[in-house]
């Protein structure tokens, strides 16, 4: 009899589980979004009605797949191949439209002034939080929020300070080096066609393999290879809701993710722990991201005594390094490339860069103040990040309810703040806003957007990109040491085909015919 009650009981409490996580369940993907939903119609806001689970999700990955079989004549009004659904909506709904990410409703912000309001408040407005899949490709201090954010933007802030900057020019002039060398081997007198695009992919990498951990890309290629893999997992993993525990399921997508993950913590962890070895054998800090770091980090646990709280574990600096790797590479490459792309397009403006390079340089080794001194160069980078941004949307999280100008926000909620629609727009830039004009940049950014919030390639506010400055200074030493030894013009077989793959790129590459100076 025992037995029985203890049976009914025990089956009594699975059940009581059972029906709880249901609820939950349901709450999550039904309940609690069509709850939204009405508050989003009483805000006056409109979007597509809300579908169980998947959201506008299967209609987004649809679109995208199709703007992807197609390219387009070459033209900077590309938005609506990138965004396809969002362009849709804004014109199906107006500006003040939401979509649906999932159970998860995501208003499209165009308006300049939120979006400023929204990337000065980052307390309230936070990066939207990756899933466990997503974390696996890199998490630091992009993904961080509040006091671990601070901790870390503190403690990594000196390895990006200009007079260490400086000390990196020979890592990137190194890097030009041997981009330029295979090129030489490649052209012929009359000039070749070859696909820069993969040559700069190499180039960034081994600026970042150099910089952040003294080593080239040779020993940092296994690390490149496996995260880009796994970039490439994760996004074809990341088209569909995101279901908890999901990554637990052993398919053979989420075992070779976790391979990758492992292998590459394993990899970073080697140099990090070959590192420290060497400073506690006292051996001199070296002027690397990595060495800087962790000079930083002890300085930082030192002060406090080695209290728990303060510094960086070791699994916090393999996240930070994992994160050089990836972010320090992808930005740059695809900056060059457009760059590169457009030039060829606008041989005036590549003639204009030229002059001024021989003007400042002639021939000699590009060194940080005449990089500076570089004023064209500067206004095609700014016009080329402004047409053609890494990032094309940023998205944000409304931590708790809270008033955007007369919108009423419900905490939980999504908010996609598109760069390329602010940069692209004709009210704020004129009737050449889709246009190549790097003109505009001659007197600053400020009197190019009329003094409007519309320009933010980088970011803003406080969690402004802190490798802002690094990528634009190797950019500057790579295209002038470029502008230096070649002419470059479209090749015939270029097809211009924008697409997002983490960042903007080429979903053709960037064939280009290069002629020998």
């Amino acid at each position: 009899m025992l037995q029985i009650n203890m049976k009914i009981a025990i089956s009594f409490v699975i059940m009581i589980i059972i029906l709880r996580w249901l609820w939950k369940f349901l709450n999550w993907v039904w309940i609690n979004p069509k709850k939204l939903e009405k508050r989003l119609k009483l805000e006056g806001l409109k979007g597509n009605p809300y579908k169980f689970l998947h959201g506008d999700m299967k209609e987004i990955n649809t679109m995208v797949e199709e703007a992807k079989k197609k390219t387009i004549n070459f033209t900077n009004d590309y938005v609506s191949r990138v965004l396809p659904h969002s362009t849709k909506l804004m014109m199906q709904y107006g500006n003040n439209c939401y979509m649906w990410l999932g159970p998860k409703p995501a208003m499209l912000i165009t308006e300049p002034e939120y979006v400023r309001e929204i990337l000065s408040k980052s307390y309230i407005y936070q990066k939207i939080e990756g899933n466990a899949i997503t974390k696996l490709l890199a998490q630091g201090l992009a993904s961080y929020e509040t006091d671990k954010w601070a901790k870390h933007r503190r403690i990594i802030n000196p390895a990006f300070h200009l007079d260490k900057l400086k000390h990196m020019l020979p890592a990137f002039y190194m890097s030009c080096c041997d981009m330029l060398s295979k090129w030489e081997n490649i052209v012929s007198s009359e000039g070749s066609e070859i696909d820069v695009l993969p040559f700069l992919q190499t180039l960034t990498s081994d600026a970042i393999s150099r910089t952040a951990f003294g080593s080239n890309y040779e020993e940092g290629r296994q690390i490149f290879e496996l995260q880009k893999e796994l970039a490439d997992l994760i996004l074809h993993a990341a088209r569909w809701i995101y279901v908890p525990g999901w990554r637990f399921v052993p398919t053979k997508r989420n075992k070779r993710m976790k391979q990758i993950a492992n292998e590459v913590r394993s990899l970073v962890l080697g140099i990090i722990n070959k590192r420290i070895r060497e400073m506690k054998e006292g051996e001199a800090t070296k002027d690397d991201l990595l060495g800087i770091l962790l000079e930083s980090n002890f300085k930082e646990i030192k002060i406090h005594h080695e209290n728990k709280n303060f510094g960086m574990t070791i699994d916090e600096v393999i996240e930070e390094c994992k994160l050089f790797y990836f972010a320090g590479q992808e930005t740059t490459s695809v900056l060059l490339v457009w760059t590169l792309i457009l030039l060829s397009k606008h041989l005036d403006w590549q003639e204009r860069a030229r002059q001024e390079v021989h003007q400042v340089f002639g021939s000699d080794k590009p060194n940080y103040d005449l990089l500076n001194q570089l004023k064209v160069v500067t206004m095609i980078f700014n016009e080329v990040l402004r047409l053609y941004p890494p990032a094309i949307m940023i998205g944000r999280r409304v931590t708790k309810e809270t008033k955007l100008g007369n919108l009423s926000l419900p905490a939980g909620m999504f908010l996609m703040l598109p760069a390329i629609y602010l940069q692209h727009d004709i009210e704020i830039w004129g009737d050449d806003a889709k246009e190549f004009n790097p003109e505009r940049f001659s007197e600053g950014v400020n009197k190019a957007t009329k003094g409007k919030f519309a320009y933010f390639p980088f970011s803003w506010g406080p969690r402004i990109c802190i490798g802002q400055n690094f990528a634009m200074l190797e950019a500057k030493m790579a295209l002038a040491m470029m502008l230096q030894h070649y002419a470059f013009e479209l090749s015939p077989s270029y097809a211009h085909a924008p697409h997002t793959f983490l960042t903007l790129q080429p979903q053709h590459g960037a064939p280009l015919i290069l002629h020998k100076l």
